[in-house]
């Protein structure tokens, strides 16, 4: 039978901990991201080992990928870039001048809020953790992405896949705070298909990865 986690009875911080420190990586689709809320796992994110993948011609770590679905983008991203017709091809001086916008707009997202130097040292690992390819973040742009859905993998012969699956964003209230309801996915053939639908979506030509603009940003 599932758990659920409605930050009251269960905290999703506490489960999602719990299994993170089971974890060799994980897989992040939220709404909203916001530092008060990467506080609450950020210490398991840094014991994470990875896992060793093959993509194209080369292996590649992978530790956490976050797709970030509901950002604020000005409007002339959305006219200039994210409407033109499919088989339009982005070159790379207009790549660059994308990823910069949405970078500097995603920032004041992520900061929102930030008062003491506690806040200012935790950003500071936040962007110590993107350097050490420990987090990669993209931004869905396709259409508005509301999905709330946290994996864990882990070498488990049992259960290797365990997945979070509700309303709750990336933010403290979110992971904390009353007001939210989620589901924890233990049944494999479920956990492995959530897998795939957050790889559709995070190998997608308009998912767009602003990890070394956010560093730059935020250094």
């Amino acid at each position: 039978m599932p758990k659920i986690y409605d930050n009251i009875n269960n905290h999703l911080t506490k489960g999602l901990n719990e299994t993170l420190e089971l974890s060799q990586r994980a897989d992040f689709c939220v709404g909203y991201f916001n530092l008060r809320g990467w506080k609450e796992v950020a210490n398991k994110i840094d014991k994470l080992e990875g896992i060793e993948i093959n993509e194209g011609k080369e292996n590649i770590l992978r530790v956490c990928r976050l797709l970030v679905g509901m950002q604020k983008m000005p409007v002339d991203i959305l006219k200039d870039y994210f409407y033109h017709d499919e088989n339009h091809i982005i070159d790379q001086t207009e790549a660059v001048k994308l990823k910069k916008k949405l970078a500097q707009e995603f920032k004041e997202q992520l900061t929102i809020g930030i008062p003491t130097e506690d806040d200012e040292k935790s950003l500071r690992k936040l962007s110590q953790q993107m350097k050490d390819n420990k987090v990669v973040v993209k931004l869905h742009l396709r259409y508005t992405l509301h999905a709330k859905l946290y994996l864990a993998f882990s070498n488990d012969k049992r259960v290797p896949v365990v997945g979070f699956l509700g309303s709750s964003n990336l933010t403290l209230a979110g992971l904390a705070k009353q007001g939210e309801l989620n589901l924890d996915v233990m049944d494999q053939d479920a956990s492995n298909k959530l897998a795939v639908w957050f790889d559709d979506r995070w190998k997608d030509r308009w998912c767009i990865d602003i990890t070394q603009e956010l560093i730059e940003i935020i250094d």
